[in-house]
């Protein structure tokens, strides 16, 4: 409980991409709990989802929109002044808002439940209760890895995995994330699964997700990969990532084999396609909220 029932404070502002993560930072050194950056244009065409995919170098939101969250006894404005200070900024213009004291684990899962993703699949909090009888379920927790089926990209694989896996494929999940289309494809009949992450954090949480759901899945990073073909192969990452792989993927697709992409704005779908010409023809399989899914198959 805070002193006398003071309240903690939340304070809000924006930052450009050059300043922002050195803010962020700062901002921890001058008494914030936790800071949190997210993309100040999301929900709108300049949106710039950003996962740090292979092929691409790092990089920032064009504008942030920084949440920092203080204690009672920490002046967040005064706070912010010393991190800009720190960092050789100019105060932004900011606000701070009052942050009641609660439950936070209990407001935070009850911001997440099971999720109808596909025809026959349900991704479900450990916290939830299953959904009716006879469902195939997969347990997965919103956590640090990229996937938890809310996404439009994440559902548009789902429903494929669910609709049209071959029996019996080897699948190959590039840029795993949660491991959550990894998971889907063993369950729905994959005989062998391999996910692949640049990312340590998601191979942790890939393999913790396969152990909890008893799906017997491999995972590795890039350069733990011995290769090989497989008879799909699934890509839920970015365009402009899609496009730098393009070669590499195809590859790993065998001949008759089949490649599924996602991540990709309906009005970027005939530059990753033409990407993918030299290897195999693309066809947007299906579309949701503005992103499409590509499929092809090698001949």
């Amino acid at each position: 409980m805070s002193e006398a029932g003071a309240p903690y404070r939340q304070l809000v502002f924006t930052a450009a991409a050059d300043g922002a993560e050195a803010l962020s930072d700062a901002l921890m050194d001058a008494g914030a709990l936790s800071v949190d950056a997210t993309d100040a244009l999301a929900g709108t065409p300049d949106e710039e989802p950003q996962y740090g995919e292979p092929g691409m170098a790092p990089s920032a939101w064009k504008v942030s929109l920084i949440k920092a969250l203080f204690p009672p006894d920490v002046e967040p404005l005064a706070a912010l002044a010393e991190a800009c200070g720190d960092c050789g900024l100019a105060v932004p213009e900011a606000s701070v808002e009052a942050v009641p004291e609660q439950d936070w684990v209990r407001l935070t899962q009850s911001q997440f439940s099971p999720i109808h993703v596909s025809p026959r699949l349900w991704i479900v909090p450990s916290w939830c209760e299953p959904p009716a009888d006879g469902a195939e379920m997969l347990v997965l927790d919103p956590g640090l890895a990229f996937g938890t089926g809310s996404h439009p990209t994440t559902r548009l694989c789902l429903n494929w995995i669910d609709l049209h896996l071959p029996v019996g494929a080897r699948v190959l999940d590039y840029g795993c994330g949660s491991g959550i289309l990894a998971l889907a494809a063993r369950r729905f009949g994959a005989a062998e699964v391999l996910g692949v992450d640049i990312d340590e954090q998601a191979i942790v949480s890939s393999v913790f997700n396969a152990q909890n759901n008893a799906c017997e899945v491999s995972f590795c990073l890039p350069d733990q990969d011995r290769g090989g073909e497989f008879d799909v192969v699934i890509a839920n990452i970015l365009s402009n990532p899609l496009m730098v792989m393009a070669p590499m993927l195809s590859a790993r697709v065998r001949v008759g084999g089949e490649l599924l992409l996602s991540g990709v704005l309906e009005r970027q779908a005939n530059d990753v396609i033409a990407a993918y010409a030299p290897w195999l023809a693309l066809d947007v399989w299906r579309s949701d909220e503005g992103w499409v899914a590509l499929h092809g198959r090698r001949v």
